[in-house]
């Protein structure tokens, strides 16, 4: 098939999801494709069929993995949101590679950053005593110079507040102290949410 008709196959299975798990080798196997457009949406699919059907990706982790060395900063952002969504599904099947994972909280492109955030939020979800050791490298977030990722880095404190708040009580000062200064909105309301959750939770 030509690059634009394999593209439009992946659209079309996007939303034909009682075909996801029969189709994971297809998609697998476009990760060697050489068009970026082509492997960006394989690595996208392949995280949404994988939060369904974590053992049956199984085998294309270590591929999907190799993305986050890739230069091209969409392949990592894609990466990162894969492994998120499979690690939510089972965190035993990207365990290898999550510590890998928190030095993209530092990668120059802020689309890699905010990806980074939200693949922790989707593994967070199930799996959050992972987080335990490593909340300083969320709290360094919530000051980022990027406003995107600034309104989400409150995020990871608010699922993992509600779920271990005693990983968050050592922020709080500095969750309310950015609600009341941040020049955006929207992180000044993240922060207030990250705050009630982790108030809520620990009472």
């Amino acid at each position: 098939m030509k690059g634009s008709d394999i593209y439009r196959e992946l659209v079309i299975l996007t939303d034909e999801r009682d075909r996801w798990e029969e189709s994971i080798p297809f998609v697998s196997s476009l990760l060697s494709d050489g068009s970026v457009k082509i492997q960006a949406k394989a690595l996208w699919l392949l995280g949404e069929m994988g939060l369904l059907y974590p053992f049956s990706v199984q085998e294309a982790v270590p591929v999907i993995a190799s993305f986050l060395e890739r230069e091209e900063p969409l392949l990592r952002e894609r990466a990162l949101n894969a492994l998120g969504r499979i690690g939510r599904g089972s965190f035993g099947v990207i365990g290898p590679w999550w510590e890998s994972l928190l030095r993209f909280a530092s990668d120059g492109e802020p689309e890699v950053r905010l990806a980074f955030i939200w693949a922790s939020e989707n593994i967070a979800t199930n799996t959050p005593d992972v987080y335990g050791d490593h909340m300083d490298v969320f709290a360094e977030l919530l000051t980022d110079p990027d406003d995107r990722v600034r309104m989400e880095a409150p995020e990871i404190f608010r699922v993992l507040g509600s779920r271990r708040p005693g990983f968050v009580m050592p922020y709080l000062e500095k969750l309310e102290s950015i609600a009341g200064s941040d020049v955006n909105p929207v992180v000044r309301i993240h922060c207030l949410g990250a705050v009630k959750a982790a108030m809520m939770s620990g009472k």
